[in-house]
């Protein structure tokens, strides 16, 4: 219970240091969340399993919890990467000490990340990265600016540049200079498909919880027309 209660206040650390030095005040695209579309839900595990889940882990999600979004035991041992099993934690072996001392900061855990950042945040985020050789990594964001992570995406997205308009550092206009293997379009739609998907990681039962939500309104509005005509029938002849 102890090592469950150290580990939590580990990541709300984490997440917190992250926080501190994130840029606010930026405009958010809207992320195209869709919690009952399992094929993007799909789609976006396997690009979070390529991608993330080698800096970063997600401590608190099962490998079998995929089956919430339709993939069979089958689908899920062929996702899995390491040796790990179905029912095992998405952990990494990336050492913490290491990554800190090469990205500046060890990287976040990311199993509620949606939770604590918003999906149009992230979605903003895995979308804004630029290139700034001022940087160690070489890559800058606009979501995050000096953002220690670099763009492991880049041959995807392909590189931008961040066209400056204003008198700010980190005011301007992102411009695709050199493309990547997907099409602009094609990239949205896989970040959209990644932060879908850990949007379900943050809380994989939301969709089950406004299921039984509005089972649970009509049967409440049922139970109120019945409780209503049997107050009439108790009632009818008193005065």
């Amino acid at each position: 219970m102890l090592n469950i209660a150290k580990k939590g206040l580990l990541l709300l650390g984490m997440l917190a240091s992250v926080a501190a030095f994130a840029s606010s005040d930026i405009h958010l695209d809207k992320a195209p969340v869709n919690l009952s579309d399992n094929a993007s839900l799909q789609r976006g595990a396997k690009t979070f399993v390529n991608y993330c889940l080698t800096c970063h882990s997600a401590a608190y999600m099962r490998y079998n919890r995929l089956q919430d979004i339709g993939m069979s035991e089958q689908d899920i041992k062929g996702l899995i990467l390491t040796g790990a099993k179905i029912g095992d934690l998405m952990t990494i072996a990336l050492d913490k000490k290491e990554a800190k001392a090469w990205f500046g900061a060890a990287p976040p855990d990311l199993t509620v990340i949606s939770r604590s950042r918003g999906a149009d945040w992230l979605y903003t985020y895995l979308r804004g990265f630029y290139r700034d050789d001022s940087r160690p990594s070489g890559w800058n964001n606009v979501a995050f600016d000096k953002v220690g992570m670099p763009h492991v995406l880049y041959e995807l997205q392909g590189v931008q540049a961040l066209h400056h308009e204003g008198k700010e550092d980190h005011a301007g206009k992102l411009v695709l200079e050199t493309p990547g293997k997907m099409k602009p379009a094609e990239y949205d739609a896989m970040v959209g498909d990644l932060v879908n998907y850990l949007v379900f990681m943050g809380e994989p039962v939301k969709a089950k919880r406004f299921t039984l939500g509005i089972f649970v309104l009509l049967f409440l509005g049922v139970l109120l027309v019945v409780s209503y005509k049997l107050k009439k029938e108790f009632w009818k002849d008193i005065h």
